[in-house]
């Protein structure tokens, strides 16, 4: 009997390998959330970096993110048909009235959205509407975790510069 509770990789490995990555994904999903957490609409906004990258900026382009990989990869519906940007650049781009809450508003839908497009697929179906090629919900996966990973990273340092400096 272990001494300590389980961890959640503990609790991940026991689980089938696609609630893996679904539990990947919404670990980092959520770390993404939660950089926000305290922040002021100017500290969320506030450029830190040469680059537009901003804590607010972060997590819309995490939003652009599910919305190009589970719903243009999945329905083939261009972005234009989707709203949203052309280019990832754009996607950190924040408008006047983007505001902490309706940012994290939009992502949030857009994860429940991911989670309801690929609730059906399986690992090996492929998702053929994304515009550099088909791909395998496993690769999206992968791909996508890799992402909200650097990205997570990327926000843990602009949020420590926010409030240690």
């Amino acid at each position: 009997m272990p001494a300590f509770p389980p961890t959640f990789a503990d609790q991940v490995v026991a689980q089938p390998l696609r609630a893996q990555f679904e539990a990947f994904l919404d670990e980092h999903r959520g770390a993404l959330d939660r950089c926000l957490d305290g922040l002021t609409e100017e500290q969320a906004r506030r450029s830190l970096v040469a680059s537009p990258t901003t804590l607010l900026g972060l997590v819309k382009h995490a939003t652009f993110v599910e919305r190009v990989w589970f719903d243009e990869a999945v329905t083939g519906r261009s972005r234009a048909e989707l709203g949203i940007p052309a280019t990832s650049d754009e996607s950190f781009v924040l408008a006047d009235d983007d505001t902490i809450a309706t940012v994290r508003q939009a992502h949030r839908a857009a994860c429940a959205a991911s989670r309801r497009a690929t609730a059906t697929l399986g690992l090996d179906d492929i998702l053929s509407g994304h515009r550099r090629g088909p791909f395998p919900l496993r690769w999206v996966y992968l791909h996508v975790l890799r992402e909200l990973a650097q990205h997570c990273g990327h926000a843990d340092i602009l949020r420590e510069q926010l409030l240690d400096g």
